[in-house]
């Protein structure tokens, strides 16, 4: 009874040492006789007991890893106190197990010297814009010396850049003199922008006020010219009626009596005149003679 307890408990042990049950996104490494055999597979594995043990287990999950707070001097000699995180990923288990004796503390130092390096040959002002470009230059650092561990560097974060507080009041003190320069440009701009707005409405109403006083002149001489013509066309008309008159039967006559109203007119407008010497000639048929003289010029004239 005993034996048979005792083979069962053999058994047991023999059983529990030579099957393995590999979780998913793991992978364990197993030595033969001290030496490296081969990596076990998510899933049921055989192992032959008291030969074949497991050596090394490793997470094949993509790992975070807090990079420690460190002072970098920049290229200008400041100093910044910078702190990270690095997420990696097991590729080869078996290089991890043997590659290094820490991966894990070989990937956090050399972030740390990889970040010194890249932020001595930058200036104060460039380390906060050019993040990007330090967390790529630093991932390809460690990838290219990781390879070796078996292990996959996926990306560098910057979590905080802290400067002193000195250079802080000073950052401060100049971001807030930017802004006012800001100010003062954008108000300086919309004073010139009003300037030249109001110089331009003016140039336009002067411009439409010429142009209305220059109409205006145009139209008051064509007016004119166009009243002189109006006075020209009745004259000459109403002096072709009255030759056309003249010419008729009595016209002679007819004007012979006009010009002597208007001499009889003539003389009785000066004999009104309180302020006018009127000589009377002495013989009235001086008048006659005016008469005669004008319709002789009548004659002439047709």
């Amino acid at each position: 009874m005993e034996i048979a307890v005792l083979v069962f408990v053999i058994a047991i042990i023999f059983i529990t040492r030579s099957i393995k049950v590999v979780p998913q996104q793991h992978a364990w490494v197993i030595e033969r006789l001290g030496k490296y055999h081969g990596t076990l597979t998510p899933g049921l594995n055989i192992l032959v007991p008291f030969v074949d043990k497991v050596a090394y287990k490793h997470l094949l999950k993509e790992v975070p890893l807090d990079i420690a707070s460190q002072v970098c001097i920049t290229r200008d000699n400041t100093q910044l106190q910078v702190d990270g995180i690095l997420y990696f990923q097991v590729t080869d288990a078996m290089r991890a197990s043997y590659g290094s004796s820490n991966y894990i503390v070989a990937i956090s130092q050399l972030a740390q010297t990889s970040l010194r390096s890249v932020i001595g040959k930058l200036e104060l002002d460039k380390t906060f814009e050019e993040r990007d470009i330090i967390n790529a230059q630093v991932v390809a650092a460690i990838d290219e010396a990781a390879l070796n561990w078996g292990v996959k560097v996926l990306r560098y974060e910057i979590k905080d850049l802290t400067p002193p507080k000195e250079i802080l009041h000073a950052m401060q003190a100049q971001i807030t003199a930017e802004r006012e320069k800001r100010a003062l440009i954008a108000a300086s701009e919309g004073r010139r922008q009003e300037q030249i707005n109001i110089a331009t409405g003016e140039r336009e109403a002067f411009i439409a006020r010429s142009e209305g006083e220059k109409q205006a002149v145009i139209n008051k001489a064509q007016g004119e010219a166009s009243s002189i013509t109006a006075v020209a066309d009745a004259t000459a008309a109403a002096i072709e009626r009255i030759a056309a008159a003249i010419r008729q039967p009595g016209g002679e006559q007819a004007v012979q009596l006009k010009v002597a109203e208007k001499a009889v007119e003539a003389y009785s407008k000066v004999a009104a005149d309180s302020t006018t010497t009127l000589i009377i000639p002495g013989n009235m048929s001086e008048v006659s003679t005016l008469i005669a003289t004008a319709m002789k010029m009548v004659q002439t004239t047709k």
